[in-house]
């Protein structure tokens, strides 16, 4: 499974890509509001990292915009996917980006049938959003179960990119029914590698090593 880092800030991209688990980066209007940047100069920094799958989102809310817009985006840089939303104006973009070459992330997703959509209109990726539906009393993990089956049903290409990822439990249990992507916020990323055994037989290893004579 690939792990995409959901995030406009270079300082956590760079890092994580640094230790080389990293696939792509996942971005929005929110997240790119928090920099206090320009939106195109945090999408040129990104790429120019090489990070091969870079989603930016499109603000247009009617399907002639949104294609305009996912237009201008895809030149930016070839690593750009363009992110769409689940909406009857972002399936009537997606079809008309898709079939230029245009590669579109579906995002707002939260049922099946949605994704259904997405996956006939050429998306790339389909983006649900898990941890949204957690808090709505539902099973996110749900979803990515329906999604990968009727997916795997009818042989599409397009990519489940589990979002929302609140926790290691959620890129766990995405792993375990067969999701393509988990894109997550850096401190989920952080605790992947993380376990307490792990810190406290380091600590014990270099304890006894202390005891070695050297020289």
């Amino acid at each position: 499974m690939k792990l995409f880092l959901d995030t406009a800030s270079v300082a956590e991209i760079r890092t994580m890509w640094e230790t080389g688990i990293l696939d792509g980066v996942t971005t929005n209007p929110s997240l790119v509001a928090k920099e206090g940047r320009r939106f195109e100069e945090v999408l040129r920094e990104i790429c120019d990292l090489g990070v091969p799958s870079v989603s930016a989102e499109v603000v247009a809310t009617t399907a002639d915009a949104m294609v305009a817009e996912g237009r201008h985006l895809r030149g930016l840089h070839p690593a750009i996917y363009v992110k769409v939303p689940m909406t009857p104006a972002g399936l009537r973009a997606t079809k008309v980006l898709a079939a230029e070459g245009t590669r579109v992330n579906m995002t707002l997703v939260f049922s099946a049938t949605q994704a259904l959509l997405a996956a006939k209109v050429g998306a790339a990726y389909v983006s649900p959003f898990i941890g949204r539906l957690d808090d709505q009393s539902q099973v996110g993990m749900d979803l990515i179960r329906d999604i990968v089956q009727i997916y795997r049903n009818y042989r599409f290409p397009t990519q489940v990119l589990v979002a929302s990822v609140r926790h290691p439990i959620h890129v766990l249990e995405a792993a375990k029914v067969g999701a393509d992507i988990a894109t997550m916020p850096f401190g989920v990323m952080e605790k992947l590698a993380q376990h307490p055994l792990t810190d406290l037989g380091l600590a014990r290893f270099l304890k006894d090593w202390e005891k070695v004579p050297k020289g």
